[in-house]
């Protein structure tokens, strides 16, 4: 498959489980506190991609790694447990639509993260799509923007922790990106998984599992393997395409979040728990115009390619 079609197909299957992630964490802060819930999730992504990594006979691509290269994987594994769990607590200080508000900074710090230390070039259409997704992101969640009815101190202290949340999963996500040619994205991951494991096992309070339902070992489960697919996909997606690309589709990811939402509430699930979001015209229209520079994002260079092509065989 052509590595454009690849790219799009990983980083859509990123978008569609972080998009319905949202409503599995907010079910799972009834009996699990984050850091114990993170432990969780990176237990069963380490065995199973150690489990894989290990039949495919690639664990020994560590074996080529520098000093400075371990550095770097540990400091991606510790900046990707910080966005883990410094978004959960965000929650106690702002509500999920202001919180996903916020966190839609993270695209933007990807693709010039991108620019500045992969050299990868933004056209000026690629800045204009940009412009139009941060124009869509606030009219989508302009009815989150109201903070007249709340202490803004809080508001302001939530705000904080999700933006440092954005920057440690940037951060994390530009490393990644900088191993690519000594390690496979998956075992980027298994070393992260693995690091997370060890290092917040003093912190977590494992009598919770033992108070579990079936219900809540489904609900934790499933954020497991949101963790597995969500993460295995986006590293792949990173390999194929440029992060400008990669961090445009991230942008529906808040989009889906509410369709995830409402879907939820329309079927009354949980109905003491969820509620619906606040839409109105403006709100579509931001959809409308995140999921339109989008798609101008992603067809830019395949227009692009297709006018160089036919100049190419020209001169043959």
């Amino acid at each position: 498959m052509h590595p454009t079609k690849l790219g799009l197909f990983f980083v859509s299957i990123a978008v569609i489980f972080w998009g319905i992630l949202p409503i599995a964490l907010t079910l799972s802060g009834n009996f699990i506190d984050p850091v114990t819930l993170t432990w969780f999730r990176f237990l069963v992504a380490f065995i199973v991609t150690f489990l894989v990594m290990w039949h495919l006979g690639y664990l020994r691509q560590f074996m080529s790694l520098s000093r400075g290269d371990w550095v770097k994987l540990s400091a991606a594994g510790i900046l990707l447990m910080c966005n883990y769990t410094s978004f959960v607590y965000s929650l106690d200080y702002l509500s999920p639509g202001t919180a996903q508000l916020n966190f839609q900074t993270a695209p933007f710090y990807l693709a010039f993260g991108g620019a500045l230390f992969f050299k990868e070039r933004l056209t000026a259409v690629q800045l204009s799509c940009f412009a139009t997704l941060a124009l869509g992101v606030l009219l989508f969640f302009h009815p989150s923007l109201d903070m007249s009815a709340s202490d803004n101190s809080q508001i302001g202290f939530g705000v904080l922790i999700v933006q440092f949340s954005v920057l440690s999963w940037t951060s994390y996500a530009l490393l990644q990106k900088s191993l690519i040619a000594k390690l496979s994205p998956n075992n980027v991951l298994l070393y992260i998984y693995g690091l997370g494991v060890v290092v917040m096992a003093p912190f977590c309070d494992f009598s919770q599992f033992s108070k579990m339902n079936s219900s809540e070992w489904f609900i934790i489960l499933f954020c497991a393997a949101n963790t597995l697919i969500a993460y295995g996909s986006f590293g792949q997606a990173i390999k194929y395409w440029p992060t400008a690309q990669v961090s445009a589709m991230l942008a529906l990811t808040p989009v889906l979040s509410f369709i995830a939402n409402s879907l939820v509430v329309k079927i009354n699930l949980w109905p003491n728990t969820f509620r619906a979001d606040a839409i109105d015209a403006w709100s579509l229209l931001g959809i409308i115009l995140i999921v339109g520079a989008v798609f101008a994002m992603q067809i830019w260079p395949l227009l692009q390619q297709k006018r160089k092509q036919p100049s190419a065989d020209r001169y043959r």
